[in-house]
């Protein structure tokens, strides 16, 4: 029996934090104590809990996880209190001393400022459509100080008092969503009051600022994978992109290996495979071959143009330059692993994984042999965990 490590338990906090944050501003919206704002409950307060130090410094972590257990225990003593009147006096007084003597981190450790949308979330769910309208978006509101790359270094950020934050880091990974929708649309300050980016509110609709936040993403993912040719942040595969007309495939719980083509790359397509569910997106009028036996062919065919260019983003590879291809999904939709045209007709292996756990990242690629399954086993045995705010990658 395997006990759960210290980055499976902080996991597991980080998500319960949210879980309960988020229930607790649905409870108020119920009891018609909190308002709203752009259609969605807002939260009511300054501030909010955050993980952002519980994945930095995990002796706070750890401080946290023993304060939690001390709480319990104590909890556990009152319950026992009430139960045994025998003991009483003593399970009180356990009480007290197991309450007084709780090590809690610091409050503000474990705080962050907050904003009326901090726990919005997205209505567009990150699908192609809304990346390649967010790219509209971006384009005529955005490029000219933050660039077209989203690293701000134009005439015009250079200009500026303060620098535009580089939007092609890890940045966005560290925000929520809903906060980040709150800075676009409201403009952000500096610690003094002063004014460092304008507002959008009255320019751009809810849907235009949501798509916003999917295209930076989008953007962000495509920036790193050509910097050092790995995504250091979890990307998911766009809603959208996996849809095959009117079959609208279902891809919770599948692995999903996504096949970029061209018209004229019909007869190199792979077989079907039982362990994934297949795609053919293509760029033109391809059409997919007539199954043969013994050889399983894919009947699932897409020819989204949105969903061709999000994947042109998120990949970092142009758009006439895509075909050939392949994308690989985990069981819970994170995009995890991509075989370039070069690569099409080899096997797949673990250096084809580029979504890694940091520890795994710093040791570098894996090459191991085992093709297709070898690659699977090592994607299941990394889970993507993600905790609003942040993704954290869960380490062997």
């Amino acid at each position: 029996m395997n006990l759960l490590s210290l980055s499976d338990w902080i996991n597991l906090l980080l998500g319960a934090i949210q879980v309960l944050q988020d229930g607790f501003l649905h409870a108020l919206a119920a009891l018609g104590l909190a308002q709203t704002s752009h259609g969605q409950p807002a939260w009511p307060f300054a501030e909010r809990l955050s993980g952002d130090v519980l994945l930095i410094d995990r002796s706070i972590a750890r401080q946290l996880l023993s304060a939690l257990g001390f709480s319990f225990a104590a909890l556990l003593a009152l319950v026992i209190a009430l139960a045994w009147r025998r003991g009483r006096v003593v399970m009180l007084l356990a009480t007290v001393a197991l309450v007084f003597f709780t090590p809690w981190p610091d409050r503000h450790l474990l705080l962050a400022p907050a904003e009326p949308t901090s726990f919005h979330t997205s209505p567009t769910g990150f699908s192609a459509a809304a990346i390649v309208h967010g790219r509209q978006v971006y384009e005529q509101r955005c490029a000219s100080c933050h660039a077209i790359d989203g690293k701000g270094d134009t005439p015009l950020a250079l200009s500026l008092p303060v620098s535009p934050p580089n939007l092609a880091s890890g940045l966005l990974w560290r925000r929520a969503d809903g906060e980040l929708f709150w800075k676009i649309a409201y403009g952000a300050r500096d610690r003094h009051g002063a004014a460092t980016m304008p507002g959008f509110t009255r320019q751009l609709t809810d849907n235009d600022v949501w798509a916003l936040i999917d295209f930076m993403k989008a953007n962000a993912a495509g920036a790193s994978i050509r910097a050092i040719g790995a995504w250091d942040q979890p990307v998911a595969l766009p809603a959208g992109a996996a849809d095959c007309g009117k079959q609208a495939t279902q891809t919770g719980g599948q692995r999903v290996r996504v096949i970029l083509a061209s018209a004229q790359q019909s007869a190199a397509l792979p077989f079907d495979d039982p362990r994934l569910r297949s795609v053919v997106l293509a760029d033109g009028a391809l059409k997919l071959p007539a199954p043969q036996a013994g050889a399983p062919a894919i009947d699932c065919l897409s020819r989204s143009k949105d969903a061709w260019q999000a994947l042109s983003i998120i990949t970092g590879i142009d758009s006439d330059q895509l075909a050939g291809t392949q994308l690989l999904t985990d069981r819970d939709g994170w995009l995890r692993a991509r075989k370039l045209p070069a690569d099409s007709n080899g096997a797949w292996s673990e250096s084809d994984i580029l979504c890694r756990a940091p520890a795994e990242m710093a040791a570098g690629k894996s090459n191991k042999p085992g093709g297709l399954d070898s690659l699977i086993a090592a994607m299941d045995a990394e889970p993507v965990r993600f905790v609003k705010g942040g993704f954290v990658h869960a380490t062997p």
